[in-house]
């Protein structure tokens, strides 16, 4: 399980670092995003590409992991289930925003590109 918990390191850790190589080379080639500031899955590398890229340009971008959601679960052999929540940050005309969202990652330890799947997307207002 740290294993697949390093992956999900890694991967805020290339986000902060705006290493948008970093964070392709998590990603299966056939991987699947449901992203967080974009309304259409992304499902092949160029897709993928773009989307990181322009996340990457806005200001004072961040994310952060809230650590006592994190949960993982065991698939089968080197398969896992990660889900929690994250804060993403950024500046939008010039004033830092917060955004919180909820993810999911299948990883698939077996592969030298652990993400098959990922989606995130922000907290709704509760009721």
């Amino acid at each position: 399980m740290k294993a697949a918990k390093n992956i999900l390191e890694r991967w805020l850790q290339a986000v902060n670092c705006r290493d948008v190589d970093g964070l392709l080379a998590l990603y299966d080639s056939q991987a699947v995003l449901i992203p967080t500031f974009a309304n259409k899955l992304l499902n092949t590398p160029d897709k993928l590409r773009n989307y990181f890229a322009k996340l990457g340009s806005q200001e004072e971008l961040g994310i952060t992991l809230h650590d006592k959601t994190l949960m993982v679960q065991p698939l089968h052999n080197e398969m896992f289930v990660l889900s929690g929540i994250y804060n993403w940050r950024f500046a939008v005309d010039g004033e830092l925003l917060n955004f919180e969202a909820r993810f999911s990652f299948v990883i698939d330890l077996a592969r030298p590109s652990p993400i098959l799947h990922h989606h995130s997307s922000q907290l709704p207002r509760m009721l």
